[in-house]
């Protein structure tokens, strides 16, 4: 095999969607399922960005969730720890109205059948920001199961954050990958081809819901169609 392991991302990438577009409509109802915890929008969104900000600042001596509901009780209180459940019921049950704020594809599937059929290990490699319930349910809507990976990155379990390379290197250590010998398929150019690139990963940029801020990486590169037939040439 070419490769020993083939990460995907998530967002935009296995489940296609307007990132913005999701964002605010997942926010949204996120804000009204935990109002009666006492938590406005206009305070609780702003929080939460900065929880996220927190995790891309982690040194890597706690997992995500540590540092994202630490921020969190620095900012309402240490009760918010009781309220942990309830953000998971909503992941778990009223998230997946969010999933009219994507755009699934059936190559979802295609791709990571053929990337088992490519390397020894896959894995979702999405960007560790969200409870592992909640990738479980954006995976669903992909078509997908967590029995098709090898490894589910979440808050739970990671260290770090794209776009630091050490997210991609944690990823290596944990399943005894060597970087150079695994690729990275995602939409981001910073956060899934760069970030992994500078971990010694290859990279294929997936363009259909592309997001850059500037020079593309020297990668391949193209449409989901044209993903597939690059995993079925491998």
């Amino acid at each position: 095999m070419k490769y020993q392991g083939i990460f995907f991302d998530l967002d935009g990438t296995l489940l296609p969607m307007d990132n913005d577009t999701f964002i605010k409509g997942y926010l949204g109802l996120l804000s009204r399922e935990v109002a009666p915890l006492g938590y406005t929008a206009e305070t609780m969104i702003p929080t939460m960005w900065r929880g996220v900000a927190a995790m891309v600042k982690n040194d890597g001596s706690r997992t995500n969730f540590d540092i994202f509901w630490e921020y969190f009780a620095g900012a309402f209180g240490k009760q918010v720890y009781d309220h942990i459940s309830r953000f998971d019921a909503f992941y778990r049950d009223g998230f997946h109205k969010a999933a009219a704020f994507t755009a699934p594809t059936p190559l979802a599937k295609q791709a990571v059948t053929l990337a088992r059929q490519k390397a020894e290990r896959v894995v979702l490699a999405t960007n560790p920001f969200f409870p592992r319930v909640a990738v479980d349910s954006r995976l669903s809507w992909a078509g997908l199961s967590p029995a098709d990976f090898d490894l589910i990155t979440s808050y739970e379990n990671s260290h770090s954050c794209k776009p630091n390379p050490a997210y991609y290197r944690e990823i290596c250590q944990r399943l005894d990958l060597e970087p150079a010998k695994c690729l990275m398929i995602g939409n981001n150019a910073d956060e899934d081809a760069g970030a992994a690139q500078a971990a010694g990963l290859s990279a294929y940029l997936l363009t259909d819901c592309l997001i850059s801020e500037g020079t593309l990486p020297d990668c391949p590169k193209g449409s989901f169609a044209e993903l597939i037939a690059f995993l079925d040439a491998l």
